[in-house]
């Protein structure tokens, strides 16, 4: 019985070794990395419990999508320094992140991830003045993104992405800006009074050739109606004598002189005493005129 339980102590021990040296469990969202005497396997490891061998090494990556936060400084076009504050979201890919390992280590953020980044970020802003970088906000990440991407995919490292969270400038560039800002306000204010000073001018002006326009039409239309009286009124005034000139006849002319007639004779003086008297002629003969003498 004493031998029988040393044996199974022994082995109970034999097994533990195996199961401690043979035997390598993988977490969750981690990358089981395999070498052998420090050489690094052509393979890795899902999550799970695996079997290997007593020289065997089991060494975890985390393949999940990381967010590490950064701080810089940076230098627009026209020189002006920016302190940048960002973040970087990346993961790792589970079928190369054996190379990754082989040629970085775990330690790949601190020696390839965030020195590639910051380098990246001061290239990009480099590249913009330094009123223009807030603006531009959106389009600095992306580009970061695109050129980090272009580095860090051949270790095997996707860039998710890159956000710019905020971008100070020193106390001198902003209150420059602020009393810019302030001077381009009033200079546009001004523009705005004169353009309405210069519209209400125009409006007036308009406003008087249109009420001039419509006094020298109404005069026009006067004109040509006096005028149209007046055609109307000599036309009615050369109507009239053409019918009264029409109508007129030799006992009519003789009738109007004996109705005109007021019954005295004229006195025509024709030397010495002697006086013409006019006899009316009657019938269109010649009256003989008589003579009296005083």
């Amino acid at each position: 019985m004493k031998k029988k339980w040393i044996f199974v102590l022994i082995a109970a021990i034999v097994l533990g070794v195996v199961g401690m040296t043979c035997t390598a469990s993988v977490p969750t969202g981690y990358t089981g990395i395999v070498t052998t005497f420090g050489r690094v396997e052509d393979r890795t490891l899902e999550a799970g419990l695996h079997l290997k061998s007593p020289f065997q090494q089991i060494i975890t990556m985390d393949n999940r999508e990381q967010k590490m936060a950064f701080v810089t400084e940076a230098f627009s076009s026209d020189i002006q320094q920016v302190d940048i504050t960002g973040s970087v979201n990346y993961a790792i890919n589970k079928p190369t992140a054996m190379n990754l390992f082989k040629e970085v280590g775990t330690d790949y953020f601190n020696k390839l991830v965030s020195p590639r980044m910051l380098e990246i970020t001061k290239g990009v802003f480099s590249k913009y003045t330094a009123e223009n970088l807030v603006a531009y906000r959106q389009t600095l990440s992306e580009q970061i993104r695109d050129n980090l991407s272009g580095e860090l995919t051949p270790y095997g490292i996707n860039v998710i992405s890159v956000n710019i969270e905020n971008i100070d400038f020193t106390d001198a560039f902003t209150d420059a800006v602020e009393a810019k800002q302030v001077a381009a306000q009033r200079k546009l204010q001004a523009e705005i009074e004169q353009a309405q000073k210069t519209m209400e001018t125009q409006q007036a002006a308009e406003r008087q050739r249109i009420n001039a326009e419509a006094e020298a039409a109404v005069a026009k239309i006067n004109a040509d109606a006096d005028a149209y009286a007046t055609k109307v009124r000599s036309e009615a005034e050369a109507e009239a004598n053409k019918k009264i000139a029409e109508s007129l006849t030799k006992e009519l002319i003789s009738f109007n002189e004996v109705k005109s007639w007021d019954g005295k004779l004229p006195t025509y003086v024709a030397g010495g005493n002697s006086t013409t008297l006019p006899i009316l002629k009657m019938d269109g003969e010649e009256a003989p005129a008589a003579e009296a003498q005083e």
